[in-house]
């Protein structure tokens, strides 16, 4: 699923859960701190493991150790990165955009 780039994480988060399908764990970062989310992972069967904002008025717990996982996801992000005709999106069309994003990650993670 491809989302425009000016388009916010939290308005795109709803629609990118439906495409996901089945998980056990939701992890993100503080930005996806919404009681939103959280209802919608809970609704869905999963667990949240969002840490709360510092500006929060009531503290929430999350599992700290599966949080420490989230660093896996930031940093195949940031190998995909590596590549410049993914990080600077060349490509107008979403279609070749996503073979460029297949191709560096067969490049990036199988070789």
């Amino acid at each position: 699923m491809l989302i425009l780039g000016n388009v916010s994480d939290m308005k795109a988060a709803p629609a990118l859960l439906e495409h996901a399908g089945r998980m056990r764990y939701l992890l993100g970062d503080k930005g996806y701190d919404a009681d939103r989310l959280r209802r919608l992972a809970r609704d869905a069967g999963e667990v949240p493991v969002i840490p709360g904002r510092r500006n929060r008025k009531r503290v929430i717990r999350y599992d700290k150790d599966r949080y420490r996982s989230r660093h896996l996801i930031e940093n195949a992000f940031c190998r995909l990165k590596d590549f410049r005709r993914v990080h600077t999106r060349y490509d107008k069309l979403a279609a070749n955009f996503l073979s460029a994003v297949a191709l560096a990650t067969a490049i990036a993670f199988w070789l």
